[in-house]
């Protein structure tokens, strides 16, 4: 089974079985490697119940197809990434559905240096190539016509990957530390341990480290603040100095201070790249459009070049590319890493925050006081509109006056004491508004402004 719908602008997702099944792997894996003819790739998969058969599938259509295969087995996908980047492969697949609901299955898939394959960089051949095999009699499996099949063996990326992770911090800096960490049965109960046998001064609660697909505590999805109440309870029960919360491959680790409050995406990124800018100096730091202005402030007051950019993966990545830029950080978790194959870890940003609490000898709290004070952000909120270009115009035509107008991703507009992103949705009638405030009333204010304004519009 292989609906087209499965392919998204960033990725592959849909329901297994009735949206994607083995047989589509198998198309993709075969696609993949009939479009971007590379000699060797990895491939791993996620602790979803479907995702060994659905990986076993897509090595074998890439195998079929000519490619040479490192079979990584269980891995979160910033693993992938790293054994792509470090062994000088031409790409790779991991089979992960990220944060979805258990009935989900996957792909991210990788080309050369760890660059996502999307919706702009090669997915629509595939997806071309994928649907045509699988509607072809006799073609749908089998090797490609004219192809000697590729060599597939397993490899071992765990003790590199671990040594990678910890190049970023100094364990030595690192202090007794209590750390609530919840794995929501995903992927990170498998990668910290090893990580957390080198830091053995850090005292860690460990809660659902079981890799288990069904998710049977909550789904592994820590945007949601239902999901994240866990965390939030047990951070404060056990006088933790701080929580950490991952998605369901990892890739991306979510923060709550000892005060039990959860930290947004933009002070992370703006406390990270402090760490990144002390070990090197007038670095190049990307941050996306939504960001808090608590972003590039904190940059130029380290002494870093803040560079803003489009939202998006495989945006952010070019850009590091291009500017030689040490770290990139998104709103919604996504943190990258030059010295990491240009690509976003989980891990890595979780260490960081135990080395920095640690130099600064103060309560992440305490750390984070400054920005709470002095920022005020609406967070992302969707606005479902009918005629986004329309709204997009309209909204231009209404605020735009207040300040400078910027149309690098959507419309954003910045006014001396507020300003506002707003972004269509890549896959609904949406938009999403981020807003921010140099005082909390005034935040409300202009946000109710922007609310009330494509409110009346969405009902004409």
């Amino acid at each position: 089974m292989l609906e087209p719908k499965v392919f998204k602008a960033y990725d592959v997702r849909g329901i297994y079985p009735g949206e994607l099944d083995e047989e589509g792997a198998h198309a993709i894996g075969q696609a993949f490697v009939e479009v971007f003819e590379p000699k060797r790739i990895a491939v791993g998969h996620d602790m979803r119940v479907s995702s060994p058969a659905m990986a076993e599938a897509a090595i074998r259509g890439a195998s079929e197809a000519g490619a040479d295969v490192l079979e990584l087995g269980l891995i979160g996908t910033e693993m992938l990434y790293f054994a792509v980047g470090e062994l000088g492969l031409d790409g790779g697949i991991t089979v992960t559905a990220s944060h979805n609901p258990k009935e989900y299955t996957g792909m991210k898939i990788v080309r050369a240096g760890a660059l996502p394959v999307g919706g702009d960089s090669g997915l629509p051949e595939i997806r071309e190539r994928a649907m045509s095999r699988g509607q072809s009699q006799g073609q749908s499996q089998g090797q490609s016509p004219g192809q000697s099949p590729g060599h597939v063996e397993p490899y071992d990326v765990w003790p590199g990957y671990v040594d990678r992770v910890l190049s970023f911090v100094d364990p030595d800096a690192i202090r007794p530390l209590r750390i609530v960490i919840d794995a929501a049965n995903g992927m990170a109960g498998a990668m910290l341990p090893p990580v957390l046998e080198r830091l053995p001064q850090v005292e860690t609660v460990r809660c659902f480290f079981e890799p288990d697909g069904t998710f049977p505590n909550h789904p592994p999805n820590p945007l949601l603040p239902e999901n994240r109440e866990f965390v939030v309870a047990r951070t404060l029960e056990d006088r933790a100095d701080f929580g950490a919360a991952f998605d369901g491959d990892a890739d991306r680790s979510f923060f709550v201070d000892d005060e039990g409050e959860f930290v947004p995406g933009d002070f992370i990124t703006a406390l990270l790249a402090e760490s990144v800018l002390e070990k090197e100096p007038g670095a190049k730091i990307i941050y996306d459009v939504r960001a808090s202005w608590a972003v590039p402030d904190t940059i130029e007051r380290a002494g870093g070049i803040p560079l803003v950019n489009r939202v998006g993966h495989a945006f952010i990545k070019h850009r590091m590319r291009e500017e030689g830029a040490a770290f990139g950080g998104e709103v919604s978790g996504h943190y990258y890493f030059r010295d990491f194959s240009q690509a976003d870890s989980g891990v890595i940003p979780f260490l960081l925050m135990l080395e920095l609490v640690s130099k600064r000898g103060q309560k992440l709290s305490e750390i984070l006081r400054p920005y709470r004070e002095r920022y005020f952000l609406t967070g992302e909120i969707n606005l479902p509109v009918g005629d986004v270009d329309e709204e997009l115009r309209r909204l231009e035509e209404q605020f735009g006056p207040e300040g400078v107008v910027s149309h690098l991703d959507g419309i954003s507009i910045e006014a001396e004491d507020w300003h506002f992103n707003v972004r269509p949705s890549n896959t609904e009638p949406l938009l999403r508004l981020n807003l921010e405030g140099r005082s909390r009333e005034l935040m409300e204010r202009k946000r109710d402004e922007v609310l009330t304004f494509l409110g009346t519009a969405a009902t004409l």
